[in-house]
């Protein structure tokens, strides 16, 4: 089989490592060869905190990902999120010296770089540089400046920066497993990819990823991506209060959670009562399932207030900034019951959950399409519409190749044909640095 178009996604959270394979199928639509799956160890809240561990977490989700598919993982796509992941806007400006040429590539170029000289934080780097709108000689909103005159060219940014040392340790876990980094990718961008459609985008969304550990926000508008946020509590927290309030051993919680966890506690009966076996010859524990429901909806409240909050500083409540397609839930905390009807409670929006199988081919196995596996599919799926791209870009010299312009999701591929310099490569110009960074620290 061709190893060409086939590509790896590596998920690496707090509760699991996901490895998972996908290749193209002549439909345009992705077909997944072999997934593999363990519990992660050594991760605490998105962030490494046991190197050894983890490499054999992930060297577990590989080794069952090749058992299922028969083929060998070479090289991987990686997600990074956790806490230290944040978001800011910021605008900037050039002044071009020549006003009677038309704005290029290179002057957005020239704007982009100058973003990434920013003043961050000790041990932060910017990781993504997105342009939203900019301005040229004060004529406000143009999407697209390439063409046009004008002496000064201004753009609002939004800039997500992330510690370098967090994601240091996760490429050196990954290198340390004997496996190859061909790519970093933010998570939320990934999910958002997996389960968004692109209308949703254009009239306005917010995707929010339950994960094991942190929450992560990815809020859309007019094809743009316009906020990010990690909230440091996830699914585990949930767990671990059932555990603290009922006195039980965390499998037992983490058992109780899916098979009876509610977050709406009038959905039960207060007779409904189901008995967990005690340890060691003790006698067995009976809990209603309405205190359960109670546990579970306090603190799944306190995560969509905080995404809430993330989602007015956005600015939801201007006219202009409305998201009109509401709220798209995804990642494992997606899959608890009513959790849907609380969160459209909470905030007044439309929500639904969001399913990864609108990019998968038909025969996809039903647990695969899974909200929990919606970042690895999204993972997968970046790596291989980059793929092609990534071939034309090597046809040309480096020098041309490395010139790129800012992130454009809607370049096809007669664009790509026509001009060697691909508009999307900010964050894989960081990627390729960081992969010399990890080669030079051997």
């Amino acid at each position: 089989m061709e190893n060409d178009n086939i590509a790896v996604g590596l998920d690496i959270g707090t509760t699991k490592i996901v490895a998972m394979i996908g290749r193209e199928n002549e439909y345009g639509k992705m077909e997944i060869l072999g997934i593999g799956k363990s519990k992660s160890l050594g991760v605490h809240r998105g962030v490494v905190n046991n190197i050894t561990q983890t490499i054999q977490s992930i060297q577990q989700a590989v080794q069952d990902a090749e058992t299922s598919s028969g083929i060998k993982i070479k090289e991987v796509v990686v997600g990074i999120a956790g806490q230290h992941i944040r978001s800011l806007q910021h605008s900037d400006y050039i002044t071009r010296t020549n006003s009677d040429e038309v704005i290029d590539e290179g002057d957005i170029d020239r704007l982009c770089n100058q973003v990434h000289k920013l003043v961050m934080l000790p041990g932060e780097e910017i990781i993504h540089v997105l342009p939203q709108d900019f301005k040229v000689d004060g004529q406000a909103e143009i999407k697209e400046p390439i063409g046009m005159y004008g002496g000064r060219l201004e753009a609002n940014f939004h800039v997500v920066v992330g510690q370098v040392s967090s994601i240091r340790n996760i490429g050196r876990c990954v290198k340390s497993s004997g496996l190859e980094l061909s790519g970093i990718t933010l998570e939320p961008l990934a999910s958002a990819n997996a389960v968004l459609s692109q209308e949703e985008k254009e009239a306005g969304v917010a995707l929010i990823d339950i994960g094991g550990g942190t929450t992560d926000l990815a809020i859309f508008k007019d094809g743009i991506i316009r906020h990010t946020a990690v909230i440091p509590f996830g699914g585990n927290v949930i767990t671990e209060d059932i555990k603290e309030g009922c006195s039980i051993i965390e499998k037992q919680a983490e058992l109780l959670k899916i098979k009876f966890g509610s977050a709406w506690p009038g959905e039960n009966k207060d007779n409904e009562i189901v008995s967990i076996p005690g340890l060691r010859g003790r006698e067995p524990k009976e809990i209603t399932l309405k205190n359960l429901s109670k546990i579970i909806h306090a603190r799944v409240v306190e995560i969509v207030e905080q995404v809430y909050l993330e989602i007015k500083n956005y600015g939801h409540e201007e006219q202009k900034k409305k998201l009109i397609a509401g709220i798209v839930l995804t990642g494992g905390g997606a899959q608890l019951q009513h959790i849907k009807q609380l969160v459209e409670y909470i905030t007044g929006m439309d929500t639904r959950i969001g399913y990864p199988n609108e990019h998968l081919a038909g025969d996809t196995d039903s647990e695969t399409t899974s909200p929990m596996y919606a970042t690895a599919v999204g993972l997968v799926l970046n790596s291989l519409k980059s793929k092609p791209k990534f071939k034309q870009a090597t046809s040309f010299s480096t020098m041309e190749a490395s010139q790129d312009g800012p992130e454009d999701q809607n370049t096809d591929e007669e664009e790509i044909e026509d001009t060697p310099k691909e508009r999307k490569r900010f964050f894989d110009k960081w990627a390729e640095k960081f992969k010399e960074f990890l080669d030079n620290a051997e």
